[in-house]
């Protein structure tokens, strides 16, 4: 074998990374298959794929509709297939001369070299050469917002500016080109929002992933003494958040042209300067590499950043080898909200993995003279003693406040990497169905009569017909649109609303009735407030129970209010549900049949879920137990 980017990417997350793959020293300086190598960048893709999938609510808040496993995202991977082959034809606009990409694999261009024994081997996503320069892009599953996200100001609260400008479809960091930068921002400033690119764990993964390809592109002209007669520029190229699809399709396949607002598909990100700064770390990772190549020993190496903890990103050995020590309910972790971890006596402050690092494994390990927050202190009372937790009265006063009928709601989406209807973007969360369960009164809501269910018939687009059918048992003029996490069905709402100008209103009206379960079992600090609580009221739960585990996810919750379970149904979470849905067109007609019966259950089952957990909540406040 050789050390491929992706291996030398995960071998150099940790030491022990190394140790644990076994890997045949005898092997290392060995040549590997074009075929070997695109197995593992399938992997790498996937892996963005996870990273991508995720939907940020209008409050900020992640929200995982995924719940992502590899196998399963197989099913997404024509559309990354799309995202290649549409970046190399936008790189050939973008920067003209000739490029050679996925389209042509067996044409590639691949770099090597060996150094103490060992061989190096990467191939590039699209080789691009001009007249001038050569040009090496880096495919990447994500969208451009994360970068141009990077913002600074003259003064706090000024107008933000992002680092990055763009000339002809492709982004410059304002600092690497003639820009008048300090009319925007401080240099500090901007080498501080700059500095983010450059943490290879988090923002600037995908940067160090293009590095790693320039280390090893340079290793070649070192080893052979050759070099490229023109200067080599490193892109990354990515979806462009600003796209929007015409809903233009040629013999079934989209085709992107360019928008209205001359936006396309991919825009490129250029990163010569970072990738060079990242060059003095990657020489030091490869020294690192070696030398736990040739350590025979599985070295214990203390948790960390490079373990990806409850990150998309996560080490595939921590949870059944270094964090295996980690309580699946109540480990020290499990306190919410606690980024900033405790203050220990001596006045220093302890967090996150250090916790476990350093011996506090369980949620009762952290000393209690560091518990200064109420909820963490109501936390650890409710797994000490085995009791709940239940502010009565902020339930009940709440309680009051939600209007009839109650539109119990959950959609189901698929998030897909390139848009594949009209109006939509990348990585819209495109809506395919959707449960309602409509309450009347307080406690009357039959789970079969009472119950809309739409489901997409094929994966062409249906959207209108599914707005239809909600505005036709929806009524925008009263009730309560209820979910849990409600800026996630809120968010869909209203991106119909501006893809189907037509429903706008009636849409908005709804959007603007959300409420949310998580505002009765954990907390809205304006709602609370309005309703004339103050102080201490105002900081805490309504409820907690050690089950909870530090979580308000629907999955910790209906255990503890409902005896309702997902265990026997055939499509058990959301995952699943986009893989059906993703696989229509290859079932069978009787298979297609069953699998769209399963959908609906689910579907039906999350609404339902909701409808159990509000009644749970209304006896809980006249009995003490649920």
């Amino acid at each position: 074998m050789a050390i491929t980017k992706t291996d030398f990417i995960n071998f150099t997350r940790c030491h022990r990374y190394v140790s644990l793959e076994e890997l045949k020293k005898n092997r290392l300086d060995a040549n590997i298959t074009y075929q070997e190598y695109k197995e593992q960048e399938k992997q790498e893709k996937l892996e963005e794929l996870l990273f991508s999938m995720i939907e940020v609510g209008e409050d900020g808040t992640e929200i995982d509709k995924t719940e992502i496993i590899n196998k399963q995202l197989e099913a997404m991977m024509p559309y990354y297939k799309l995202v290649e082959e549409e970046s190399g034809k936008i790189s050939s606009k973008t920067f003209g001369g000739t490029s050679i990409y996925a389209e042509k694999t067996k044409d590639q261009m691949s770099f090597d070299f060996s150094k103490n024994g060992i061989h190096y081997l990467c191939y590039v996503d699209i080789f691009n050469e001009t007249e001038d320069a050569i040009n090496i892009i880096e495919v990447k599953a994500t969208t451009s917002k994360k970068y141009l996200d990077l913002m600074g100001s003259m003064k706090r609260g000024g107008e933000k500016f992002p680092i990055f400008t763009r000339k002809n479809n492709i982004y410059y960091l304002k600092g690497d080109i003639d820009y008048p930068l300090e009319q925007e921002m401080s240099l500090e400033t901007y080498e501080k929002q700059k500095e983010k690119l450059l943490d290879r764990f988090h923002l600037g993964k995908y940067i160090h992933d293009l590095a790693v390809q320039r280390y090893f592109i340079e290793g070649e002209m070192k080893e052979s003494q050759n070099s490229f007669a023109k200067p080599i520029h490193y892109y990354l190229a990515v979806l462009n958040q600003y796209y929007i699809f015409d809903g233009t399709y040629e013999n079934n396949r989209p085709v992107y042209h360019p928008d209205e607002n001359n936006e396309e598909l991919i825009t490129f990100f250029q990163m010569d300067s970072l990738t060079k700064e990242y060059q003095k770390w990657i020489d030091l990772e490869r020294v690192s590499l070696e030398n736990s190549l040739f350590q025979s020993e599985i070295k214990k190496v203390p948790l960390g950043i490079y373990c990806g903890y409850k990150t998309q990103n996560c080490c595939k050995f921590f949870k059944p080898v270094c964090g295996k020590i980690i309580p699946e309910k109540n480990s020290s972790l499990s306190y919410v909200n606690n980024g900033f971890g405790f203050v220990k006596e001596d006045g220093t402050r302890i967090k996150g993995l250090d916790l476990i690092n350093e011996g506090y494994i369980d949620l009762l390990d952290v000393p209690e003279e560091w518990i200064t927050k109420k909820n963490h202190q109501i936390q650890r009372d409710c797994y000490e003693f085995h009791t709940q937790y239940i502010n009565k009265e902020k339930i009940s006063a709440a309680l009051k406040t939600i209007q009839y009928p109650i539109y119990h709601l959950d959609f189901e989406t698929f998030p897909c990497p390139v848009p594949r209807f009209r109006g939509e973007w990348p990585y819209i969360q495109s809506p395919f169905e959707f449960s309602l369960h409509i309450e009347k009164e307080p406690g009357i809501c039959d789970k079969q009569k009472d119950n809309v269910i739409f489901l997409a018939e094929t994966t062409q687009d249906e959207r209108e017909e599914m707005i239809q059918l909600m505005l036709k048992y929806m009524d925008p003029e009263k009730g309560t649109l209820f979910a849990q996490n409600v800026p996630f069905e809120k968010g869909r709402i209203k991106e119909m609303a501006k893809i189907f100008p037509q429903y706008k209103e009636p849409l908005m009206k709804l959007y603007e009735r959300g409420y949310d379960l998580l505002w009765l079992v954990n907390n809205n600090k304006e709602l609370y407030k309005s309703l004339g609580f103050e102080n201490e009221d105002l900081e805490t739960f309504n409820f907690y129970d050690e089950h909870l585990s530090g979580s308000f996810s629907i999955k910790k919750t209906l255990p503890v209010f409902s005896d309702l379970s997902y265990k026997d149904l055939v499509v058990k979470n959301g995952t699943e549900a986009i893989v059906e849905y993703a696989n229509y067109d290859k079932m069978s007609k009787e298979e297609l049949a069953l699998k769209k019966e399963a959908l609906r259950i689910y579907c039906q089952q999350d609404t339902w879920a909701m409808v159990e957990i509000l009644n749970a909540l209304r006896k809980l406040v006249t009995t003490e137990k649920v």
